[in-house]
């Protein structure tokens, strides 16, 4: 340990979801001998950590003395919406090819950001590369537990929740947007809703033209697979210039309701709409509004309830190829 000044009062500025900024002061004595900065980056440990996960390894940075704010930048070792910690020190290169190094600063922590628009555009093309062919619907629909709708009954009205964390991890909706999830997937042969569900053997269904219509608007969410064959796209329905339709414009791809690969609305010659979903993909529709629950029906179905196949809280896996991209998961 040199003489060297030691980094204080740390900044951290211009954060993304794989990049950010950092400046410091020090004093001036000896500040003409520094060559380089030490910048040590570690995850913040928390007790969630995904445990399919690969151990992340302490970064430490060894950077050329540049002009202050530095950007750091790397999707080698920054994930989006992740705490990190981090410090730094001073180094003189000597002759020998060692380094005269400052004391360590203080820890500064601070969390990276959400995906940004241009993230999840890329995630929005991977997932319209597999999305398949449309397949004609008529309803959305929601399996639960039969409590669930009866505690819903007093009201009238199913109510939107805040989004779990399940999904890509730096989806800007996970634990933001609050919504009621759909499904609108059909068997291939019937051209109705499958009769099992992982949900719950109770199913509301509702005519798709009641949440999707022309004062809808559309969002694309996320895309995302949990550690099997099957891939997950989210999307986002909210009437305009809804609460939910606020919090989306600016943060999520919009989509053509009658033009994207995923999910359409299209007017009939007569006026009426008709309404086609992607074959090879399984939608989860979120409604950003309350549903009146008497313009559906509840109905006990026929078939099992496949809890293995449940997306609440899944994580994602960050190995697929599929799905995922060069910015962390």
């Amino acid at each position: 340990v040199d003489d060297l000044p030691v980094p204080q009062q740390i900044r951290i500025t211009n954060i993304t979801c794989d990049s950010f900024k950092i400046s410091w002061d020090m004093d001036s004595r000896g500040r003409d001998r520094i060559t380089h900065y030490f910048i040590d980056l570690n995850k913040k440990e928390n007790m969630s950590s995904n445990k399919f996960k690969h151990k992340d390894v302490p970064t430490k940075l060894v950077a050329k003395a540049v002009p202050l704010p530095m950007t750091v930048r790397g999707h080698w070792f920054l994930s989006p919406r992740t705490e990190y910690t981090v410090a730094v020190q001073t180094a003189a290169k000597q002759p020998d090819g060692e380094y005269a190094v400052s004391r360590w600063s203080e820890i500064i922590e601070f969390c990276t950001a959400d995906y940004s628009s241009i993230h999840l555009n890329q995630l929005l093309q991977k997932a319209e590369a597999i999305a398949g062919r449309m397949l004609p619907f008529t309803v959305f629909y929601r399996n639960q537990q039969g409590e669930y709708f009866q505690q819903d009954r007093c009201s009238c009205f199913l109510l939107p929740t805040v989004k779990d964390n399940s999904g890509s991890h730096g989806s800007p909706i996970s634990g933001k947007l609050e919504g009621i999830f759909f499904s609108c997937n059909t068997e291939f042969n019937t051209g109705k809703p499958p009769q099992d569900s992982p949900y719950g053997p109770y199913r509301f269904q509702i005519r798709a033209d009641v949440l999707f219509n022309k004062t809808t608007n559309m969002y694309f969410g996320d895309f995302y697979c949990m550690y099997t064959s099957y891939h997950y796209v989210i999307l986002v329905l909210a009437p305009d210039g809804s609460k939910g339709d606020a919090f989306c414009k600016g943060r999520l791809p919009a989509l053509d309701r009658s033009g994207n690969r995923f999910l359409t609305c299209t007017e009939e010659e007569d006026g009426s709409l008709s309404f086609r979903h992607a074959q090879d993909v399984n939608l989860e529709v979120m409604y950003t509004e309350p549903v009146d629950l008497r313009l559906g029906a509840v109905s006990q179905i026929s078939g099992h309830q496949l809890m293995s196949l449940s997306t609440a809280n899944a994580k994602k896996d960050p190995s697929c190829k599929v799905c995922n991209i060069s910015v962390g998961r």
